[in-house]
C-alpha cells in the first residue's frame, strides 16, 4: 500500500524520442531485436539441452546466460516495443516497481553468473588435473544458485529503496524504463545519501565484479604460456567471447551507476546498449567463435529436417 505522503499514482515514461516518425522506425527496429534475442538465446538453450556432448560446466553455464538474457530482453523490450505506438507513455506505480525489481533481479543474475563463467575456464586452465573434482555438477548448481540469489538481493536492496521514497508531484521519468536515477530526481526528498547507498551498491558491485573479471583472465592467459598451440588456440577463442561480453556489459553499468545521482543525454543510449542491443549479440558472440555450438546446431538442424520429412 503506498504511503500517504505518495501521491503519485503512475509514471510518464518520455521515451527515446518524441519524433513520431522515428518512433515507428525504432518500433520496427526492436521488433526485430526482440526477435533475434529470443530466437537466438533460445536456440542456444535448446541446442545445448538437446546435444550430450555440450554437458560440460562451460555450456550449462552458457544456456543459463542465454535464458538470462531472454528474461533481461522480456523485462524491457515489450513495454518500449509498445510504447512506441502510444502517444502518451503511462505506467503504474506498482507497475514501475515491479519492472524495476525485475530488470535489476535479471541484470544482477547476470553480473554473479559472468563471474562463475570466468571461474570455469580459471579452473580449466589452471588447475586441469582438479577440474573434474572441482567443478561438478553440484558446484554448478550451487553457482548458479548464489548468482540469482546475489541478483535477488540486489534488486530487492533497489526496490526497497525506491519503493519507500515519496513522490508528492513530478510524474515524468525521462527514460524509457523505470531506473534508478530518473526515479530518484523526482523523489520529494534530498535523495543524495540514498543516491550514495545506490553507488554502493550497483556501481561498486559492477567495479568490483568487472576488476576481478580482469584479473582472472589476466592470470588465465599468463598459465596459457604452458599449454600447446592448439589448446592456447581454443582457450583463447574461449576467453575472448567471454571477455568480449563482460567488456561490453560492464563498462556501460559502470558510466551509468558510478556517479552521483544525475541524468545525461547519453544515459538512454547506454541503457540500449546493455539491456537491448548486449543480450542479442551474446547469442553471436558465443556461437560464431565456437565449432562445438556450430557443429551441434547443424546436427540439430539435421535431426529437425528429417523428422519433418519422415512420413507418419
Amino acid at each position: 500500500m503506498m504511503t500517504e505522503r505518495n501521491n503519485v499514482t503512475e509514471f510518464v515514461l518520455l521515451g527515446l524520442t518524441q519524433d513520431p516518425d522515428v518512433q515507428k522506425v525504432l518500433f520496427i527496429l526492436f521488433l526485430l531485436i526482440y526477435i533475434v534475442t529470443m530466437v537466438g538465446n533460445l536456440l542456444i538453450v535448446t541446442t545445448i539441452t538437446a546435444s550430450p556432448s555440450l554437458g560440460s560446466p562451460m555450456y550449462f553455464f552458457l544456456a543459463c546466460l542465454s535464458l538470462m538474457d531472454a528474461v533481461y530482453a522480456t523485462a524491457v523490450l515489450p513495454k518500449l516495443i509498445m510504447d512506441l505506438l502510444c502517444e502518451v507513455k503511462t505506467i503504474s506505480f506498482q507497475a514501475c516497481m515491479v519492472h524495476l525489481f525485475i530488470v535489476h533481479l535479471s541484470g544482477g543474475a547476470e553480473v554473479f553468473l559472468l563471474v562463475a563463467m570466468a571461474y570455469d575456464p580459471y579452473v580449466a586452465i589452471c588447475k586441469p588435473l582438479h577440474y573434474l573434482i572441482i567443478m561438478n555438477r553440484r558446484v554448478c548448481r550451487i553457482l548458479l544458485v548464489v548468482a540469482w540469489v546475489g541478483g535477488f538481493g540486489h534488486s530487492a536492496f533497489q526496490f526497497i529503496v525506491v519503493y519507500n521514497l515519496p513522490f508528492c508531484g513530478p510524474n515524468v521519468i525521462d527514460h524509457f524504463i523505470c531506473d534508478m536515477f530518473p526515479l530518484l530526481e523526482l523523489a520529494c526528498t534530498d535523495t543524495y545519501v540514498v543516491g550514495l547507498t545506490v553507488v554502493a551498491n550497483a556501481g561498486a558491485m559492477c567495479t568490483v565484479v568487472f576488476i576481478l573479471l580482469l584479473i582472472s583472465y589476466g592470470i588465465i592467459l599468463n598459465n596459457l604460456q604452458t599449454h600447446s598451440q592448439e589448446g592456447r588456440r581454443k582457450a583463447l577463442s574461449t576467453c575472448g567471447s567471454h571477455i568480449t561480453v563482460v567488456v561490453l556489459f560492464f563498462v556501460p553499468c559502470i558510466f551509468m551507476y558510478v556517479r552521483p545521482v544525475s541524468n545525461f543525454p547519453i544515459d538512454k543510449s547506454l541503457t540500449v546498449f546493455y539491456t537491448i542491443v548486449t543480450p542479442m549479440l551474446n547469442p553471436l558472440i558465443y556461437t560464431l567463435r565456437n565449432s562445438e555450438m556450430k557443429n551441434s546446431m547443424r546436427r540439430l538442424r539435421g535431426e529437425v529436417s528429417t523428422r519433418i520429412r519422415k512420413p507418419y
